[in-house]
């Protein structure tokens, strides 16, 4: 694949990675670049990933579209509201939804059979003290991030379940994260060799975080080729899937050459 040329948004991209924003001990990298995309007009909320097709997350609906060709072969049935986020496991998509921006704020895990392309709840939360954006299953739990929005948007919180739904933890992420996400929260994530990797709402940027002491603390930001939202890990090529909500594609991403820092210092 060749390396994509140096642009002007790609260098404004850079400086602001490498911002007086980012405390002293993340290195900014540029580690992923796009490998292709798709159109899919369902390409407005996340996307999802198996080995034959990707998955266009919208509001309402998930639309499957076959990864040989890229033509839609289906859309999902059943009733949704506001579906975040999706995630592959045990061959079926399971999607975080919310009524947002309803209050008060329900939440809860919508589950996609790929072969029916029927929608239905598998995991209802109620009012959980936020609106559920993305869930993963890490490590035989489950990862749920209940954000809030506005002034009250560093409130957010993730929670780790067992398989009974009996609360294992819960974390906040560090305050001054926030600013960059203006009124927004974070809308997708992924754990990824020991590191959580989570998205904001609009720019093309991974947030890399890791659990020390207790804590989730910001390692780096990664310039990625899709625009905030709802991403996943593609298990057909190793790399990430995520969306361009302003073009409506679906896009793949894969490793880039990592850089070091100034210092030599990794992260």
């Amino acid at each position: 694949m060749r390396r994509p040329r140096l642009t002007t948004k790609s260098l404004l991209i850079a400086a602001w990675l490498c911002s007086s924003t980012l405390p002293a001990f993340v290195v900014a990298q540029t580690p992923w670049e796009k490998a292709s995309e798709w159109p899919a007009p369902e390409a407005r909320q996340a996307a999802a990933a198996d080995e034959r097709f990707l998955y266009a997350i919208t509001n309402t609906l998930v639309a499957k579209y076959d990864r040989g060709t890229g033509q839609r072969v289906a859309v999902s049935t059943g009733k949704a509201e506001h579906l975040n986020s999706g995630f592959l496991w045990e061959g079926r998509v399971y999607c975080a939804h919310s009524n947002f921006p309803k209050l008060p704020e329900q939440s809860k895990i919508m589950v996609l059979d790929p072969e029916t392309m029927q929608l239905s709840t598998y995991k209802d939360f109620g009012s959980a003290g936020g609106s559920l954006t993305w869930s993963v299953r890490h490590e035989g739990n489950w990862w749920c991030n209940f954000a809030r929005y506005g002034a009250e948007n560093a409130k957010t919180f993730l929670v780790k379940y067992d398989d009974s739904w009996h609360e294992q933890g819960r974390w906040t992420y560090p305050p001054e994260i926030f600013h960059e996400l203006h009124e927004y929260s974070f809308s997708g994530g992924v754990w990824r060799d020991g590191s959580l990797l989570v998205t904001g709402h609009d720019d093309p940027v991974l947030f890399r975080f890791q659990l020390r002491n207790g804590q989730f603390q910001l390692v780096e930001k990664q310039a990625v080729p899709f625009t905030g939202q709802g991403i996943a890990d593609d298990p057909s090529t190793g790399g990430l899937v995520g969306i361009d909500r302003a073009r409506r594609k679906l896009v793949l991403a894969q490793p880039g050459k990592r850089t070091e820092s100034p210092a030599g210092q990794r992260p």
